[in-house]
Formats: structure tokens, C-alpha cells, sequence
């Protein structure tokens, strides 16, 4: 009996032996293949987002801030951005970190990255309501939103800011109301003022072409509340002129003549000079921001 288990073992033994071979023939290799695929995943981590490799992971802070001024200086506006944006997350607590923020904005400004560059001049504003820049800051806050640039298309075609959004102008508007009353002694404080003024002249051109609209579409009542509000709101506006004509002749379309009369008498006392009343049209000087005096 123990010759035949003896027997037995043997030929299992045996049949194993073939077995374990065929495992590690084939089983190296396969480990062998995970180990490349895992070491490409490593090296992939390392690289950029674009699949190369980022060389300002090694930089210090003052390389990264050297180089982010020089490309500001090169007007790389895209790349500066993003070098003052890698400064300021990596060194928080560097003395560079403050200007690395609000040179971060200035850069996707000028790069036209609207959305990036309010990210990072908020972020300033709410760390940092002690800097000694945060009237540079609340300023350049209101050049970001103010979008004066129509680019070519608005050229071409005669666009005026009043026929955009106004929502952008009126925050535009807060942030150099912020730098006028909180600093008016900030050698930002007169542009801000100026372009207060201009956004003020818009956003009353803006409700005057609303006006208009409602007028030449038969809708008189509209028109004349809508007239009202711009002479009530911006009342030293160059708008108000149209906005008295819009206001005396919608009275007089719906019948009110007693109030279209007075409108009249105080269009002719504000603008005794003025053929709108004749001819139906305002003379209108073309203005940019920067001419607040053609009021």
C-alpha cells in the first residue's frame, strides 16, 4: 500500500512540476507589462497638462517672479499671468505673494481673459483690505469690467457702449466710486471720476435708445416712462435732450396736451439752441471715455 501512494505522489509531483513552469514562463512578462504601464502613468504625472514636462516646478520663487516680469515686460500677457498665478499658489506666504496677485490680474486683462482677471483681483481685494495698493487694486478692478473695447467689429459698425450690457458699467461704476470716496486723494481718483462720468452718460444713452425703441413701436406710454426715468436718474446727461423730446411727444401722441406743453417749455429752457424739436434729431459728438467734457 505504501508503494502504491508512494507511486501516486510521484506522478502527481511529476504532472505538477510542468505547471509551475508554464506559470512563471508566461507570469514574468505580465508583470513585466504592468510595471511599464504603471512607470508611464508615473512619468505622465510629472509632465503638463499639454503632455510636457512644467520646468517651473523646479523654480524658485524669486526665478518665478523674475520671470513672470519678464514676460510682463514682453507684454506675454497669457504666460505672465499664469507665471504670477503659480508664484502666488506656491509661496503664499512670500513677500512676493501680494504682487504676484495683482499682477496676475493686470496680465489676464491685457490678455483679454476677463474671467480669470476678476478671479484674482476679488481674491486681493478680500485678503488684503489693509494694502497700501488696494486703490490701484479697486481701480483696476473698474478697467476690467469697463470693457470700453469694442474691438473692430464695434468700429465698424459705430458701436457705443450704451448699446451693451449695462450691467458691467454699472459695476465698472462701483469700483471707481470705491476709489473716489475711499481715496480721493489716489493719483487713480481723477481717471476714475472721468470715467465715472462717461458710464453715467452711457447708461443714460442706453435707457434713451429703450426709449426710443418703445416710441417708434407705437408704445408711448412706455416711452414716456422710460424718458422720465433718464431725466430724473442723469439728469445732467446729454441724453436728457432726447429724453425731454421722446417725454413731449409720447404726451402728445396719448392726448395729454397740457403735459406735453410743459415738457416742451422745459426742453426749450434747457436747450434753447437745440432744432431736435423741428427736425426730430440730436447732434451727437463723437466721445470716448476719455472726453468727459463733450457732456
Amino acid at each position: 500500500m505504501s508503494d502504491v501512494i508512494s507511486d501516486a505522489s510521484l506522478r502527481l509531483a511529476g504532472n505538477s512540476s510542468p505547471q509551475k513552469k508554464r506559470f512563471r514562463l508566461y507570469g514574468a512578462p505580465l508583470a513585466l507589462l504592468f510595471a511599464f504601464i504603471f512607470a508611464l502613468m508615473l512619468l505622465g504625472g510629472c509632465a503638463g497638462s499639454d503632455g510636457t514636462k512644467d520646468d517651473t516646478d523646479i523654480w524658485s520663487e524669486a526665478k518665478l517672479y523674475s520671470e513672470a516680469t519678464d514676460k510682463l515686460n514682453d507684454a506675454d500677457y497669457a504666460k505672465c499671468g499664469k507665471y504670477f498665478e503659480k508664484l502666488e499658489a506656491r509661496f503664499p506666504f512670500s513677500p512676493y505673494s501680494q504682487q504676484a496677485q495683482i499682477n496676475s490680474a493686470y496680465c489676464y486683462w491685457k490678455a483679454q481673459e476677463q474671467t480669470q482677471a476678476l478671479v484674482a483681483i476679488d481674491r486681493f481685494i478680500k485678503l488684503h483690505q489693509g494694502s497700501p495698493n488696494l486703490d490701484y487694486a479697486y481701480y483696476l478692478k473698474g478697467l476690467i469690467t469697463f470693457n470700453d473695447d469694442l474691438g473692430w467689429l464695434g468700429k465698424f459698425t459705430g458701436q457705443d457702449l450704451s448699446e451693451r450690457d449695462p450691467k458691467a458699467a454699472k459695476e465698472a461704476f462701483e469700483s471707481f466710486k470705491v476709489v473716489v470716496e475711499r481715496f480721493p486723494d489716489s493719483k487713480y481718483a481723477p481717471d476714475s471720476l472721468d470715467r465715472m462720468r462717461y458710464i453715467v452718460n452711457s447708461l443714460a444713452e442706453a435707457d434713451v435708445i429703450v426709449a426710443r425703441f418703445y416710441y417708434q413701436r407705437g408704445a408711448y406710454l412706455a416711452a414716456a416712462n422710460r424718458a422720465q426715468l433718464v431725466i430724473r436718474d442723469y439728469d445732467r446727461a446729454p441724453a436728457v435732450e432726447e429724453a425731454l423730446y421722446i417725454l413731449t411727444k409720447s404726451y402728445e401722441k396719448l392726448g395729454m396736451v397740457q403735459l406735453s406743453n410743459d415738457s416742451a417749455r422745459v426742453f426749450k429752457l434747457n436747450f434753447p439752441d437745440s432744432e431736435m424739436m423741428i427736425t426730430g434729431q440730436r447732434v451727437k459728438k463723437e466721445r470716448r471715455w476719455w472726453q468727459f467734457w463733450n457732456k
